[in-house]
């Protein structure tokens, strides 16, 4: 039998608060629970909508020490960014908090030491790297050094960013701390722990067995987890920055983000209930009430903290109830990379809004057309302009657009009477009542890319119907039948205000505002006589505009800059190669010479062939810089060379010596010059 609600609270991730929010986030998690928000607010339910800044960890800490700022300025400065990006993008949060705020910490302490004085963790002492230098323990972001599997030498304690491979700080090859540079020390720390394993039972029954409904990608990872075995986790860590550990003797510890994050959802129910209290009612509703439905919108890195880790929290606690369902996205990768804040491989929501004013709707759109529901996906921006160009122009705008024309060219832009129907009259709308269901079904089900897809329908139905019945060329001898075909076309444009609500609100907006009609409602979906006749339509007016090539060409031609940019910043100087003697460096006989001939050898397409006045009759010197210069604009040059290298052969041609260049951070090559005119001949040293 299955479960009766009285109300849903949806709770969507909390976004971390050391950068803006980019599509990513958006497709994974915030566009779907507003979706799901909108649609069951729509139908009258009682909803609670909440979201916020998760702002302590490493990371936060990390950024801040670079920035040479306090943590709190970090997230100060991302936490209104990020807020104002999801109002501009119309997600209704019912509060949009922080877990930096005196509530949240108040609320996370309480929560720890309920469960500390109920015995639900256990004390574990263990050996961790500490940074004498600085008198710290260090955080495993903090640790850096050789990774054990692919030779990495700036790997993390945590993991190998070259490799993906995830690491545990004493499996580092000449660990370093990253804050002072010196060589961490092993120093006993005491810290709590959460048995996961104490759990595992009741998780198995509870998922594997209770949830089979849940979306495959979420359940086969919570399969796999519980499968492996659980293990006790740390609830707690050596740093400054966070929720201090509320028991005697934890100076210098604070909760491990993992645990006070989604403790931020309760704080963030608690703070507006009791700024809204009439409004909201008792936070207790919310998360004590069994008739609450509890629902985590979440990205798949999250999902084994909203269904193993905090339903263990919350039923070590034994007041609360546990999530009914998370349906949890996969990743959203850009131009087939995945989408990396560090390498600004992204667009950013902030960034979208300066280039593409007004067409907040449009993102929505694809984010949802191509969202990485149970598998990841791609978004490109060659995708973005023909989801917009060849679907909301040619299919949603141009279907409304025609009907609205139409009928202020043919009958003064008041709503036509219906007359007499045909069976295809019939057809076209018991096409249109039976989407409500079909769009409705997707929406429970939180598949909302074919929810969306269903909406659309109706706006291809609209089209398919107006191609067939010509009503432009029947208006010339039928105008009761023209009347009509127009009258239909009206309803079902009505029918998309009302569809298109969850997905496109701005949009939703300016089809009532056509169609004058602002009062629709989610349960008129499939009504085929909303609109009376002689009810005055407004003006017509183009819901979306296409996007032209040069458009997309200037937004991929960003992120290609963008990848250019990181790879300057992130290229790094070889290693200092094995140390040398004085003695050794004097075997080399390095000199300045003129180049007298600069030709490319032919079939060699990376060499030049030199010939170089060095002061001693002249010598010959092949180099593989053809491809980083012309052989006419090194003519005339001093370059360095070394003199005594041993000669050899190349494509037949002996090279008496090797030209000196330089690698640039590009991969381009440079050749020597010394700065100030000197003679051919001349030594270097």
């Amino acid at each position: 039998m299955s479960k009766v609600f009285e109300r849903t609270l949806i709770t969507s991730a909390l976004p971390y608060a050391n950068g803006p929010v980019h599509i990513g986030h958006l497709a994974g998690v915030y566009v779907p629970a507003d979706i799901y928000a909108r649609y069951l607010r729509l139908k009258g339910e009682e909803v609670l909508f909440i979201g916020g800044s998760d702002e302590h960890g490493v990371p936060i800490a990390l950024k801040a020490k670079a920035e040479g700022v306090t943590p709190q300025e970090v997230v100060d400065r991302y936490h209104y960014i990020i807020k104002k990006s999801f109002e501009d993008f119309g997600i209704t949060f019912d509060i949009y908090s922080r877990t930096s705020s005196e509530i949240h910490h108040q609320t996370a302490s309480d929560f720890f030491r309920k469960l500390y004085d109920k015995g639900e963790f256990i004390e574990k002492t263990s050996e961790q790297y500490y940074d004498e230098e600085v008198k710290q323990f260090l955080a495993d972001r903090y640790i850096t050094g050789t990774c054990p599997h692919c030779g990495n030498e700036h790997a993390y304690g945590d993991q190998c960013e070259a490799c993906g491979t995830s690491l545990s700080p004493l499996e580092l090859i000449n660990p370093k701390s990253a804050i002072s540079g010196s060589v961490p020390v092993l120093k006993a720390t005491k810290h709590w722990y959460l048995p996961l394993d104490k759990h595992e039972a009741w998780l198995k029954q509870w998922i594997l067995e209770d949830h089979k409904e849940w979306k495959s990608n979420v359940y086969g990872q919570c399969k796999s987890w519980l499968d492996m075995g659980l293990q006790p986790r740390a609830v707690s860590r050596d740093l400054d920055w966070g929720v201090p550990v509320p028991v005697e003797g934890a100076e210098g510890k604070v909760l491990y983000v993992w645990f006070d994050a989604p403790v931020g959802y309760i704080s963030n129910t608690i703070e507006l209930c009791e700024n809204q209290p009439d409004t909201f009612g008792d936070w207790q509703k919310w998360w004590k009430d069994e008739t609450t439905k509890l629902v985590h919108f979440i990205g798949k890195d999250n999902i084994v903290f909203h269904c193993i880790v905090f339903p263990a929290m919350l039923k070590a606690d034994g007041t609360y109830i546990l999530p009914e369902n998370v349906p949890a996205n996969e990743f959203l990768n850009l131009e087939g990379d995945k989408i990396s804040t560090s390498r600004n491989w992204a667009v950013w929501l902030h960034e979208y809004l300066e280039d593409f004013p007004g067409k907040q709707d449009v993102l929505r759109y694809v984010l949802t057309a191509n969202a990485p529901e149970t598998k990841d996906n791609d978004f490109t921006w060659k995708d973005f302009q023909a989801r917009n160009n060849n679907e909301l122009v040619a299919v949603l705008g141009n279907f409304i657009n025609r009907a609205m024309v139409l009928t202020h060219k043919y009958f003064d832009g008041k709503i036509p009477a219906r007359g007499a129907l045909t069976g295809y009259d019939n057809e076209i709308l018991a096409e249109i009542e039976n989407q409500k269901s079909k769009i409705e079904n997707f929406l429970e089900e939180f598949r909302f890319r074919e929810a969306l897809k269903e909406a659309m329908n109706l706006a291809r139905i609209g089209n398919k119907y107006l191609a067939e019945t010509e009503p432009w060329k029947v208006y010339k001898t039928d105008e009761e039948r023209t009347a009509t075909i127009l009258n239909i076309a009206l309803q079902i444009t009505a029918n998309l205000a009302i569809a298109f609500e969850p997905f496109l609100p701005l949009s939703s907006e300016k089809i009532k505002q056509l169609i004058n009609n602002t009062q629709l409602k989610w349960a008129d979906l499939g009504n085929i006589n909303l609109l009376k006749a002689g009810h005055a339509l407004n003006q017509p007016e183009l819901l979306f505009e296409k996007i032209e090539d040069e458009v997309i060409e200037k937004q991929v031609q960003k992120l290609n800059d963008a990848k250019k940019a990181n790879e300057l910043k992130n290229h790094q100087a070889a290693p200092v190669k094995q140390t040398i003697d004085f003695e050794d460096f004097t075997k080399l006989d390095i000199r300045v010479g003129k180049v007298l001939e600069c030709v490319k050898v032919p079939k060699a397409d990376k060499l030049l062939q030199f010939k170089i006045d060095d002061g001693l009759g002249g010598r010959t010197i092949l180099s593989g810089i053809a491809q980083h210069y012309q052989p006419e604009e090194l003519v005339g040059k001093n370059i360095c060379f070394i003199a005594n290298f041993a000669p050899r052969k190349i494509k037949g041609i002996e090279s008496q010596g090797m030209i000196l260049s330089a690698e640039n951070a590009d991969g381009g090559l440079a050749i020597i010059q010394p700065q100030r005119e000197t003679e051919p001949g001349s030594a270097v040293g």
